[in-house]
């Protein structure tokens, strides 16, 4: 495994690890609640993570697999992609369990895959998200990257929810 790929699979392990950190101790009951003049709630970010490390880390990488589906129905897909809006009716959305185990299957898939990408894989042409290096490489790059700005608005709302800072 070349360093570029180590380098990405500790950069995800350690986005991963903070966002982890920083959802400890959030009870569900808050996670749908959107506090004052804020456009969102944990579960958006959380099931947005979730969707964005499967496109960057699987989908970017290797297209659609068969499997695909057990990690993440489309309609989860489509509910937290890029550009839509939270809605703060729990009753219109996964369970917080729901969500928290698409974050859990798609980041260990990822993992998995990640090891065996080979650097000719890694080095083809890709377009925009994508961080560094315009290829398959800069997907993975920028999904560490990405986490950790959703991360910052995870610690953000924690603060706003009357939560104590992890950091």
């Amino acid at each position: 495994m070349g360093t570029d790929l180590n380098l990405a699979i500790s950069q995800i392990r350690f986005a991963r690890d903070y966002t982890q950190s920083l959802l400890a101790g959030i009870p569900d009951d808050c996670w749908f609640v959107q506090p004052q003049n804020v456009v969102s709630h944990i579960a958006w970010q959380v099931g947005h993570l979730a969707m964005a490390q499967y496109g960057l880390c699987l989908f970017r990488i290797r297209g659609r697999a068969d499997t695909d589906l057990d990690l993440m129905s489309s309609a989860f897909r489509k509910k937290f992609s890029r550009g839509t809006t939270p809605d703060a009716d729990p009753s219109r959305n996964p369970t917080v369990s729901e969500i928290r185990s698409v974050l859990d299957r798609v980041h260990e898939q990822s993992l998995l895959e990640l090891a065996g990408f080979s650097e000719s894989l890694l080095a083809e042409g890709v377009d925009p998200p994508f961080a560094v290096y315009p290829n398959k490489l800069g997907c993975l790059l920028f999904c560490s990257h990405h986490e950790m700005i959703h991360a910052g608005q995870i610690g953000l709302l924690r603060r706003l929810l009357g939560l104590a800072p992890v950091r």
